[in-house]
């Protein structure tokens, strides 16, 4: 829920598309031909192009968002870096450091001042950002990590190490860094599983149950313990690492993300099952009596799991086809199927109380997107480009990148929103970079 900020469209998409099955590893011909049909797609290369087109326009989320999210622009700054000077997007990274908080917290975004028009009752100040408001969406522990992993991404793509030195009130950027991990080790560490919590949420969401806004932590929240909220700061630790790795602080750093693999493994990977459980509560569960959740498969959470290292190749092939079955059972259109079974009808309030609804079982090609990105760094390409085409078949029907899609393919939400836009155009460059090295 984006502050009161999110619309649904209602065009109705009648069209399907299949996933195939997973084969064996295919033989040198296949995977010949199989890349000529991937450089040969034009759907493929009509996407990124739209794509680029919707990226170049700005940093916000999206149509209907003036906010700049760490989380969203975390997912399309390597193609906003080929569509916009690097200046821009150093600005806009720099001004997330600017609206830190004096606690080391970091705000989920920031709007000018005059673009402050929706409620909220607790916005966010910076002296070294005047001109500008910051929110946050406190039932959520991963905005610290997507700014780290935004910054390590920029520095990448740039080799611009400058902005590290870069002084905010006194302050520079490594050491506002450390100042971001400390506060997530005060703040939202939980030492007895040696983990990060947040509040319960659905999956990699953020809104609560049984609340009526559902963004704020608050009595009606329950400390919960989830694989995406974990693997974000594993994959966050991993930039650090490469960006600084002879810094005085990468030893500790090395060491920390070494915990929090063995104890994510530990704790939250099902070895049974094959899968992650949803939740571990510390406290109080929100659960009804009786409920089994660790029936339901979080997709999400998965996918930045395998992006942070912490499945063998055989699980990710197990995790992936576990999916394709949900997609099945469900009826919904991609892998972007946010969870699956739903969490019953009525156990979160408002509109997301119906199953199949934003984030209680949405399908996201925002976390989709990534889930095919993983799929081709582990060298599953037939079923990257299978299991892409019903999120790339849906933007050219569209002309555009819904935010999240409904049962029979229904766009809702942003019709422009930029995370699903940009984890597509990496996904395609991702593919086609494989297939050209394949063809040669």
């Amino acid at each position: 829920m984006r502050r009161n900020l999110t619309f649904f469209g209602l065009t109705f998409v009648l069209f399907s598309s299949s996933l195939s099955a997973q084969k064996k590893i295919p033989s040198k011909g296949e995977q010949l031909k199989l890349a000529q049909t991937i450089l040969a797609d034009p759907k493929l290369k009509y996407v990124d192009s739209l794509a680029r087109q919707v990226i170049k326009e700005g940093f916000n989320a999206g149509s209907g968002y003036s906010q700049i999210w760490a989380r969203d622009l975390n997912t399309f700054i390597e193609t906003a870096l080929e569509e916009r000077p690097a200046s821009d997007v150093r600005g806009a990274i720099l001004l997330f450091f600017q609206m830190q908080q004096p606690n080391g917290e970091m705000v989920d975004g920031y709007v000018l001042k005059k673009d402050f028009t929706w409620h909220d009752d607790t916005p966010y100040y910076s002296k070294n950002a005047p001109d500008h408001v910051g929110f946050k969406n406190t039932v959520e522990t991963d905005q610290e990590t997507s700014l780290i992993q935004l910054l390590g991404k920029y520095i990448q793509k740039t080799k611009d190490y400058s902005i590290l030195d870069e002084s905010i009130g006194g302050l520079s950027v490594k050491e506002r860094i450390q100042l971001m991990l400390d506060y997530l080790k005060r703040e939202r560490f939980n030492k007895t599983y040696g983990l990060l919590w947040g509040a319960m949420t659905a999956d990699w969401g953020d809104v609560q149950p049984h609340d009526d806004f559902g963004c704020d932590w608050n009595a009606l929240s329950n400390e919960a313990i989830d694989i995406y909220d974990n693997a974000m700061l594993i994959i966050a630790l991993q930039n650090l690492i490469e960006i600084h790795p002879n810094g005085a602080k990468t030893a500790g750093w090395k060491k920390f993300k070494k915990e929090l693999e063995t104890n994510s493994r530990h704790y939250l990977w099902d070895h049974k099952k094959q899968k992650f459980i949803p939740h571990i509560y510390p406290q109080h569960s929100p659960l009804p009596k009786g409920f089994d959740e660790n029936q339901i498969h979080y997709h999400g959470g998965t996918a930045i799991a395998i992006e942070a290292g912490l499945l063998k190749r055989n699980e990710i092939k197990t995790v992936n086809r576990q999916m394709l079955e949900n997609v099945r059972l469900s009826g919904m259109p991609s892998i972007g199927l946010t969870l699956y079974p739903t969490y019953p009808a009525g156990f979160f309030k408002g509109w997301m109380a119906a199953p199949y609804h934003y984030q209680n079982g949405g399908d996201w090609t925002w976390f989709g997107g990534r889930m095919i990105q993983q799929l081709i760094r582990n060298g599953f390409y037939q079923e990257a480009y299978d299991e892409l085409q019903p999120m790339i078949d849906r933007v050219v029907k569209n002309k555009g990148f819904y935010e999240w899609y409904g049962k029979n393919d229904v766009p809702s939400g942003s019709g422009k929103f930029k995370g699903s836009a940009g984890v597509l155009s990496k996904a395609i460059a991702l593919l086609h970079q494989w297939a050209s090295e394949t063809a040669e």
